[in-house]
């Protein structure tokens, strides 16, 4: 891949000026011939297999930043769900997997271990409930290991028993961090259409139809959108659209230069380039921001699931055409902790829950970093989790939920739950009551259109 003087310097005005970083280079490692009878031996290899194979990445992430001038914010490592791996043990707890992964991510100085996870999307083994039961204190006692659930598919319907569950799981989640603002629900987020190639956290994890291992790439640059954005004040919809195309494409391009080399130097397959417009708290790395540099007053505003609509379509059509290997998510996320612009939406009333439900239909992923009161009821968690569902098996995209019910406060006050997390006011959520209908349990069945053969 050739690069130009003028691409060469656009890039480092990205950098400097508008925020432009790679969010996180994932290594996906297979533990699936590290599973056994015994935890204990199990354990020992996948030990050995993470440290063996992603030995270097920490160092590679730092060798690339310093030869190229790119920040590569974090590194991090998803692994094969650990439902898959530890079911064969005899065990009904699974917190020393999460454990382990804790010590070998701690000790390899990556950031964050994705995995701790289960695929339920039509039913749960024993190992999928053992894994389940064991989220709260896992996520309580470690500090980088990340979970995820996926409830549903286009294909399979959604497995209400296990969003069911889900909302009790979250609440306990909630109170085993309560010093911390429930901050373990930060690392807990439940899907439906899971990717298994998904570079950023929580719900990064190593598929099973992937390689023994991968390396794979988030790029994010709201600064750099909206600073284009800029650029087409007063222009019609259709020509601001053709530049935020343009730009995401150059953006691709220097995640995929990162991509490959970090890939070379690590010996292993490069995977997918995720081109997701993720903000942090910082002021000018907003997607909120973007979305009323179009126009709006405010984020919220009517429009505003339009705009971002085309936002998202306008980075994916960009970065389709700058690399091959796009994947994971790639779009725009909007979480309301992670971002200064929609927290100042959320306080000036423009953003409220179903605003962001309806956003969710046209974004990346779903309901995101998402504190509300700590009372609230476990079967509205689950009427949340089921609403967010829906919307992803009906269209056949990806939706999740992140959401954190804080212990001990109420609508309007503050939580915090610090670095890249940020904090955010308290949501209301709906007092009316889906209590019987999430005690139905059973299954949501797959919609007519997913019947394609």
């Amino acid at each position: 891949m050739m690069y130009s003087p003028l691409e060469v310097q656009e890039t480092v005005d990205m950098f400097m000026r508008y925020k432009l970083d790679v969010r996180a280079i994932t290594m996906g490692i297979s533990l699936r011939d590290c599973a056994g009878p015994s935890g204990v031996a199990s354990r020992k290899r996948v030990r050995e297999k993470i440290l063996r194979t992603a030995g270097n990445l920490v160092k590679v992430g730092r060798e690339i930043e310093a030869e190229y001038g790119v920040p590569i914010i974090n590194k991090r490592i998803a692994v094969t769900p650990i439902s898959l791996v530890a079911e064969s043990s005899e065990e009904t707890d699974f917190t020393p997997w999460a454990e382990t992964l804790d010590e070998v991510a701690i000790e390899l100085g990556v950031d964050f271990v994705g995995g701790f996870s289960a695929l339920v999307q039509k039913g749960m083994t024993s190992g999928d409930e053992r894994l389940l039961d064991s989220i709260p204190r896992a996520l309580a006692v470690t500090q980088r290991v990340c979970s995820s659930i996926n409830l549903g598919t286009t294909k399979n319907g959604i497995n209400m028993d296990a969003v069911r569950k889900m909302g009790k799981i979250i609440k306990e989640t909630a109170a085993a961090t309560a010093d911390r603002d429930g901050l373990g629900c930060s690392k807990l987020v439940v899907f439906c259409n899971a990717p298994e190639d998904n570079p950023f956290m929580a719900g990064a994890f190593h598929g099973v139809g992937e390689g023994e291992s991968v390396l794979s790439v988030g790029v994010s640059g709201p600064g750099v959108i909206k600073a284009a954005c800029e650029q087409y004040r007063g222009a019609p919809i259709d020509v601001l659209a053709d530049g935020i195309k343009k730009t995401a494409f150059k953006i691709t391009r220097m995640g995929q230069l990162v991509g490959q080399e970090a890939a070379n130097r690590l010996g292993v397959p490069f995977g997918i380039l995720d081109l997701s417009l993720a903000p942090t708290p910082a002021v000018g790395d907003s997607v909120a921001r973007i979305l009323e540099e179009m126009g709006l007053e405010s984020a919220g505003a009517p429009g505003t699931t339009a705009a971002l609509a085309m936002l998202t379509d306008m980075v994916k059509k960009g970065g389709v055409m700058a690399s091959t290997n796009v994947g994971g998510l790639s779009g725009a996320f909007i979480p309301v902790s992670e971002d200064e612009g929609m927290v100042a939406a959320v306080r000036c009333g423009s953003i409220n829950l179903e605003k962001l439900e309806a956003m969710t239909c046209v974004c990346s992923v779903g309901l995101d970093m998402i504190a509300i009161p700590g009372d609230t009821p476990e079967e509205t968690i689950s009427g949340i989790i089921a609403d967010e569902m829906a919307i992803g098996m009906v269209n056949n995209k990806t939706t999740a939920v992140r959401i954190i019910p804080v212990p001990g406060k109420g609508v309007g006050e503050w939580a915090e739950f610090g670095g890249l997390l940020g904090g955010a006011p308290i949501l209301p959520v709906s007092k009316f009551s889906c209590e019987a209908f999430i005690r139905r349990g059973g299954r949501i069945p797959a919609p007519i259109h997913s019947f394609r053969n």
